[in-house]
């Protein structure tokens, strides 16, 4: 059976003007999706749990480690926005995308725009950004766990934690990247991948 939008809503404990937004959103991602490829075609079915659900899980963990903070996010290889832009519009905080694929920064955008999502679309590479400061960064789908941290290395100077939403290679990816980092691990059960980990990464040091 499909995971659909009245499955999200009984999952997130959330007010209904948030659950409208997510609507809005996933109504969006819908539309656009025959046009600009956004994400997998296969993935349009289970739209709620593959990314909805995926995303905002993270929400609830945020709280309990930072409380009720308005957030500096940022979003590494965003995409269609997933998950820093479903953060945003949950309120999280303010999100600045990262993504260099320009049909996605303009879907992003409208998505802002409908759903008063607190976000920055940068439509550039990650290596090209200016180093700002920031409480978590965030990142789905986009690179092996190394790889993401050697992207925010940059940004590391105002000590942020590095949230990953990781399948089942995320503990072949940790043992990896262990060998150029030195980092605090706390692993957390993905409630839309049985095989999936929500990761929580603090402390990072390069070796």
């Amino acid at each position: 059976m499909t995971y659909d939008f009245s499955d999200l809503e009984s999952d997130l404990d959330v007010s209904r003007e948030t659950l409208g937004r997510l609507k809005t959103y996933g109504a969006l991602l819908v539309k656009w999706q025959k046009a600009k490829n956004l994400v997998s075609n296969s993935t349009l079915k289970d739209i709620w749990r593959r990314h909805f659900l995926d995303s905002a899980q993270l929400a609830p963990k945020l709280a309990e480690v930072f409380g009720k903070q308005h957030l500096k996010m940022l979003d590494i290889g965003s995409g269609a926005g997933f998950p820093g832009l479903v953060l945003a519009a949950m309120g999280v905080g303010h999100a600045h995308m990262v993504e260099a694929n320009g049909r996605k920064c303009i879907f992003m955008r409208q998505v802002c725009l409908e759903t008063g999502a607190d976000a920055q679309i940068h439509n550039v590479r990650i290596e090209d950004i200016p180093p700002f400061e920031v409480d978590i960064i965030t990142s789905r789908a986009c690179a092996r766990i190394g790889q993401l941290l050697d992207w925010s290395e940059p940004f590391l100077f105002c000590n942020p934690e590095i949230w990953l939403l990781k399948g089942e290679s995320a503990e072949e990816e940790l043992t990896e990247a262990q060998a150029c980092w030195n980092m605090t691990i706390n692993r957390f059960d993905s409630k839309s991948d049985p095989s999936g980990v929500m990761l929580r990464l603090c402390d990072i040091k390069r070796k």
